[in-house]
């Protein structure tokens, strides 16, 4: 019968109930002399009733009332009232293991912790001469002050023992802690001697830890089955299956110490918790991963040799890395390798990063093969940097990384670079507060030597700049060539002197775009191979490099330069992001590589949505990446500047919406498609020969020629807006050299020598838009510091309205001039502002937002409005990889020759 509230056992005055099971119920109480909170367990009438169990259990008592050790519940007291026997305990604080099972498996490093404090307290009871007997999830408690082991070697009745002839009844199984104390939980953890009613010893405690340290990792009970017979079938016969088949990253030396703890014989157990202890204490520190690397001992070697076979059959495929570095099989002549493979998934709900042309990027291997940080899309919409070590089951994310992407590690493992607002960033592993190194607003990829210098690549149309690690003002060490096509250096990476470097060369001349070598000393670069693309150097002297998604490895000699010998095709398919030209592989000199694969599920550009007012959205549209889209006059097609797959120029497209068609426009690039307001012309962007901008035109109907309409040497061009009486063409300019200001013109289509400067600003006004009068134009200003929505009176430029108040990129005018569309970075929104004219000024109302949309959109110019307003056409689903995993490759290069 349950004891009431204030219940008095002698000193004890009882408080509240605790839980209950086969073994007994038990309350919170309060000890009155000393005023502590203590645990009281009420001992079940089997033991109270036998006096030979209550004498034995009054002598184990006295022993482990002895047990003085961090890691097991203090026995306070026993005692006996009117029949009542009860045990007064230390009251412990916290979760069962068994309920923290319930939510999953825990982190490796977690499982060390834990299983280290176990093993520490089963080695204090032991040399005691105490064996629990009863160990499981459900008698170990998770505190803030660490691991608490429960009802040591009382609550488990010595004799008779069960036996295989007791164990046919059938019991379901659905929680680890629905059935404490009954026969089938209990028989899940233990040891073959123990089921077989065998003499017990310290290692049967320790074929139990064995059990609980499996299920702590893969979440799934060593033995398992839908009986007690076959539970006990398999606890005697049958082995676990193998914790790699769920954990591949499992460390090899943690599975060799788990199923060694299980072994049937007693005797190829762990001998002594002490030996377990000891062993999961060396897991767990960083010594760990690099104790191999060094020279060794004789007496270490012939470690290493005992260790080797289990290292091979584990399938753990950082861990190979991590604990036993596989450089060991370039220095050994005897020592083979394998190449393992393994999959990653991205942490939670989030996914791995899209990759769009300014945000994601590759996922980026540690120099010493511990870490990798990957960029996720968070449930919030948001891209972070996500920080795992491969020796662990869980990552985390890195604070302050918002917006990240293109890292790139330190020489020593313990800082990572990365572009974020506007920014290169730095932060270290374990640290709270990224902080600012320089200014590069669409930075594409950086290197770090180990004099403290990082090289980057800004923007998508600049040269490389050094900087010291530390920050401080950039220094170009990479010229820009005006013969090459509109040429940008990018994706940089240092070979071993810390003074040359690979980086790729993309140019609008595809026999120009290749991988380069060039120097912190000589900024003239040279080609070291065409159309190739993200150059990593590996030891022992070999680039690995992406032809469309095909990864190879060549020899390359670091000191003369050059290439030698063929490439050699690598079996892993890495996706390419062709925009940028940015292959998604990451290698390092452990041996380690980790990509996002090339295949189903891998990114293939963003859908195109339709969203009405209120934000519902409907059918989508033609999906490649997109970097501009404008809505034909009619509605009936869309024109589209995007990337085919594996291409890295875009090329102008049109996608007929009713039948779902999409028809190349253009053979070459095609960038900022205009429509004529008849329909039946599209002016587009296009890049000349010798960096000159040009502006064409081409029919809307699909296998014309082109027309150039306006060239500008030194100059990137496009249009802008037409008026609606087809006459007058807006159009921007920005120099190639960057030195210079952007600026929006407009130019008579009927006389093109007759041009006039409309607004001059620092910042690229990728959208500009006539009003149906064509008396106003709205267009992206930088006037305020900020990137703000204005409107400018045309064509005198004299009056001029900002309309944005929190930021906004692309402006669109419905159809009747009254409404004003544009997107708000604030709150990822589409907002609209109502316009009015008031004699020759204007009126506008305050911005509203209409409906969110995916925060990318418009700063890639995905973006256009159905003349009435109704329906919007905005970049929709990213590439995300939707659940796609990582993959990951230990001792890629073990078949390279050497």
């Amino acid at each position: 019968m349950p004891l009431a509230t204030g219940t008095k056992l002698g000193p004890y005055e009882i408080l509240s109930p605790l839980g209950s099971g086969g073994m007994g119920e038990v309350y919170r109480a309060r000890d009155t002399r000393l005023d502590r909170s203590v645990a009281i367990k009420i001992l079940p009438a089997h033991l109270s009733s036998d006096p030979a169990r209550k004498q034995r259990f009054e002598r184990e008592a006295k022993t482990i009332s002895g047990l003085n050790h961090p890691n097991i519940c203090t026995l306070h007291d026993v005692g006996s009232l009117d029949g009542l026997d009860y045990l007064v305990m230390e009251c412990v604080e916290g979760e069962s293991l068994a309920t923290r099972l319930e939510k999953g498996p825990l982190p490796t490093d977690q499982v060390l912790k834990i299983g280290t404090e176990l093993a520490d307290a089963l080695d204090k009871a032991h040399r005691n001469g105490v064996v629990h007997r009863d160990l499981k999830p459900a008698n170990i408690m998770l505190t803030k002050s660490g691991t608490k082991l429960l009802d040591f070697g009382l609550a488990k009745p010595t004799a008779p023992q069960a036996t295989l002839a007791t164990l046919t009844t059938a019991q379901p199984q659905n929680s680890p802690v629905t059935q404490e104390g009954t026969i089938v939980g209990t028989f899940q953890y233990m040891s073959p001697e123990q089921i077989e009613g065998k003499e017990l010893d310290g290692r049967s405690d320790i074929f139990s830890l064995g059990t609980v340290l499996y299920e702590m990792l893969t979440g799934k009970r060593a033995f398992g089955g839908k009986s007690q017979l076959s539970v006990a079938s398999a606890i005697l016969e049958k082995d676990p299956e193998p914790i790699t088949n769920t954990l591949p990253l499992t460390p090899p030396a943690l599975d060799r110490a788990i199923r060694r703890c299980m072994a049937k014989d007693p005797d190829d157990r762990w001998q002594t918790a002490r030996d377990l202890s000891l062993e999961l204490k060396w897991l767990a520190t960083p010594t760990a991963s690099t104790e191999s690397a060094r020279p060794v001992s004789a007496k270490a070697a012939n470690k290493f040799k005992k260790y080797l076979p289990y290292l091979i059959e584990a399938a753990a495929i950082i861990a190979a890395a991590y604990f036993l570095t596989p450089r060991l099989a370039h220095n050994s002549a005897t020592t083979d390798h394998a190449t393992i493979r393994a999959t990653l998934l991205p942490p939670g709900k989030s996914q791995f990063a899209s990759i769009e042309t300014d945000e994601g990027g590759v996922p980026a291997v540690s120099p010493d093969g511990r870490y990798v940080v990957s960029p996720v899309h968070e449930a919030d919409g948001k891209v972070r940097l996500w920080l795992r070590a491969l020796s662990s089951n869980e990552g985390k994310i890195l604070p302050g990384t918002e917006g990240s992407g293109h890292a790139f590690w330190s020489p020593d493992s313990h800082s990572i670079a990365f572009f974020a607002s506007g920014k290169l960033k730095r932060t270290d592993i374990d640290s709270t507060s990224p902080y600012n190194i320089a200014d590069a607003n669409l930075g594409r990829g950086g290197s770090w030597n180990a004099e403290g210098t990082i090289i980057f690549s800004p923007s998508q149309s600049q040269p490389i700049f050094k900087v010291p690690a530390t920050g401080g003002a950039p220094v170009a060490v990479t010229k820009l060539d005006k013969v090459q096509g509109n040429p940008s250096h990018r994706w940089p990476q240092f070979l071993p002197d810390g003074r040359h470097f690979l980086f790729t060369l993309r140019s609008d001349r595809p026999n120009e775009t290749g991988l380069y070598v060039a120097s912190l000393d000589d900024p003239q670069p040279r080609l070291v191979l065409a159309s190739a693309f993200n150059a990593s150097y590996v030891s022992p002297g070999y680039i690995l490099f992406v032809r469309d998604d095909a990864l190879f490895a060549q020899r390359f000699d670091s000191s003369s330069l050059k290439l030698s010998g063929d490439p050699l095709p690598l079996p892993d398919r890495v996706a390419l992001f062709s925009p940028a030209l940015n292959a998604l592989f990451s290698a390092s000199n452990a041996g380690l590589l980790a990509y996002y694969p090339a295949q189903a599920g891998a990114p293939t550009g963003a859908n195109l949505v339709w969203y009405d007012r209120s934000g519902h959205k409907s059918e989508l549209a033609a999906q490649m990446f997109l970097t501009a889209s404008t809505i034909s006059p009619d509605g009936a097609s869309v024109a589209l500047s995007g990337y085919a797959a594996n291409e890295w120029l875009p090329k102008l497209w049109k996608f007929d919406f009713a039948r779902g068609t999409k028809i190349p426009l253009t053979q070459g690039y095609g960038g900022t498609p205009l429509w004529t307001p008849d329909g039946q012309f599209i002016y587009f962007e296009h890049i000349g020969a010798y960096n000159t901008g040009e502006i064409h035109k081409v029919s809307s109907g699909g296998g014309g020629s082109e027309e150039t309409i306006l060239a500008i040497d030194g100059n990137t061009v496009w249009p802008a807006s037409l008026c609606s009486d087809g006459n007058t063409l807006l159009y921007g300019t920005s120099p190639l050299n960057e030195t210079g200001k952007s600026s929006l013109w407009s130019m008579s289509l009927k006389d093109p020598a007759k041009r006039s400067q409309i607004v001059s600003s620092e910042q690229l006004p990728s959208r500009t838009s006539f009003s149906p009068d064509c008396q106003w134009v709205a267009y992206e200003s930088r006037l305020t510091g900020n990137r703000e929505i204005a409107i400018v009176h045309f064509p005198d430029g004299a009056r001029r309205y900002q309309v944005s108040t929190s930021g906004g990129f692309n402006p669109v005018w419905r159809h009747d001039g009254k409404e004003l569309f544009y997107y708000s970075p604030l709150d990822s929104s589409i907002s609209s502002v109502s316009v009015q004219e008031k004699g020759q000024e204007l009126s506008l109302s305050k911005p509203a937002p209409l409906f969110e949309v995916h925060p990318f959109a418009p700063r890639l110019g995905v973006f256009d409005v159905t003349p009435d307003g109704q329906k919007f056409l905005v970049f929709g689903d990213t590439s995300a990889f939707n659940g796609t995993p990582l993959f990951i490759v230990t001792n890629w290069d073990s078949s390279l020759p050497h």
